[in-house]
């Protein structure tokens, strides 16, 4: 050809606004210009691309009717070079209408069917191009395409919002959610097992921290695949992945002694809270939704429904003589903790009286006690809503059954209905 033109049906204008296909096109026998609008500094600006001797070349006009002119002009230029054959063999010009007339259904400019052919040739190497797109369609067969983590997030706590599950629940996911969200706000198909493990390295957190982390990314990851967001024949990437080891720690709990000196200094409202956790195990959260009406003196037992408890089982924790005498000329209607913030005043008064707080201690205390005292490790899992597996390795053998009768023991004044009378509103 004379003048080695090739038309580049691929957009390389630098506008501020990128268009997603041209906005007319100029035609000249079999050759099609197309011509691009976009925004910069504020103004629309028209521009040409082809190929100019093997390399890409662009023109920008202030004017449509410029731009079409000089399309026209560069369109008659690529026609007259093809028409003339200088420099194609009668086996280039039958393969170029070959491919022209292969890619025509497609509506796809050879320069940019080339150009891509090649860019996925460089990515998978001796892989035939085919099979990849096979392999690809077999795994990704139903799935939708383009959804984001963000978007999976706020669909898994719409719909946990549908469960019923509990409010602090959901501030917990949606707090975590944001942390997930932040880090991997593309495609959730495109997240692999390997960032987010070195995201979850990266971020200091203690080993359980992770731990709890890790189920979430997993918990959301299986939401998306039964969404068919991913594949569904392949376990996701973040099943690829393994708790940490979280170091063994021993569980610090309160002596009888030092129970009973807690709850003689107590005001009474805050006694239920103190009693019901030291002598029935119930979680802190777990006890601020429960009203009055879950506690059933009669039959000796507090309901613990599935919405309210942490594992989503519906609970029934036996109540022992010494808590029945604490708490029964307290009951009244309404929330047994009329507010969470009265967990703070209970730690200030450890505190006080020399004994300390330490994290879940009064739980920690009655799971040690209770299985001392029955020694049946499955029974107090399934009071206390925990594994076996997790009392035996915590629990088992931290405390001696003597002990666990005094603690069992430690009952109210003997005029304690009395001083608390005038507390009690119907």
């Amino acid at each position: 050809m004379s003048d080695k033109y090739l038309t580049n049906g691929k957009r390389t204008t630098k506008q501020n606004q990128a268009p997603q296909g041209p906005h007319t096109t100029v035609r000249h026998g079999s050759v099609t210009i197309p011509i691009y609008a976009g925004t910069t500094g504020g103004k629309t600006r028209y521009t040409i691309a082809f190929y100019h001797d093997g390399r890409r070349r662009r023109r920008m006009f202030t004017d449509l009717e410029k731009a079409k002119k000089e399309a026209k002009l560069v369109a008659e230029k690529i026609q007259h070079g093809l028409a003339a054959n200088n420099d194609l063999s009668t086996r280039d010009r039958e393969q170029f209408h070959s491919v022209r007339k292969l890619l025509g259904p497609l509506d796809t400019p050879m320069v940019a069917a080339i150009e891509e052919y090649v860019r996925a040739r460089e990515i998978l190497g001796d892989i035939p191009l085919v099979t990849a797109v096979q392999e690809f369609m077999r795994q990704n067969d139903g799935v939708k395409l383009g959804v984001t983590v963000p978007q999976v997030c706020e669909e898994m706590l719409e719909a946990k919002r549908q469960d019923n599950v509990s409010r602090v629940h959901l501030i917990q996911l949606k707090g975590q959610f944001k942390l997930i969200s932040d880090r991997f706000p593309g495609p959730i198909l495109h997240v692999k097992s390997q960032q987010i493990d070195e995201w979850l390295r990266g971020t200091g957190y203690a080993a359980s921290s992770r731990n709890n982390l890790l189920q979430c990314i997993k918990g959301l990851f299986n939401f998306a695949r039964q969404r068919n967001y991913l594949p569904k024949s392949e376990i996701t990437e973040a099943s690829r992945l393994s708790k940490v080891k979280v170091p063994a720690k021993d569980n610090e709990i309160y002596t009888p002694d030092q129970f009973e000196k807690l709850l003689r200094a107590a005001p009474a409202d805050l006694i239920p809270m103190l009693a019901i956790r030291g002598f029935a195990g119930i979680r802190g959260a777990e006890l601020d939704r429960l009203d009055w009406d879950a506690v059933n003196l009669e039959r000796r037992h507090i309901e613990l429904r599935a919405t309210q408890a942490k594992t989503a089982a519906r609970r029934l924790i036996p109540i022992s003589d010494n808590l029945a005498a604490w708490i029964e000329p307290l009951m009244k209607s309404g929330p047994i903790i009329p507010a969470s913030w009265r967990r703070r005043e209970a730690s200030k008064l450890a505190k006080e009286l020399g004994i300390g707080w330490p994290r879940n201690v009064l739980r920690h205390s009655f799971i040690s006690y209770r299985v001392a005292l029955t020694g049946d490790v499955p029974r107090t899992a399934l009071e206390s809503g925990n594994s076996p597996d997790v009392i035996f390795r915590h629990y088992r053998e931290v405390v001696d059954e003597e002990a666990a009768k005094v603690w069992f023991g430690i009952k109210p004044p003997d005029d304690w209905a009395e001083r608390v009378s005038g507390m009690v509103t119907p």
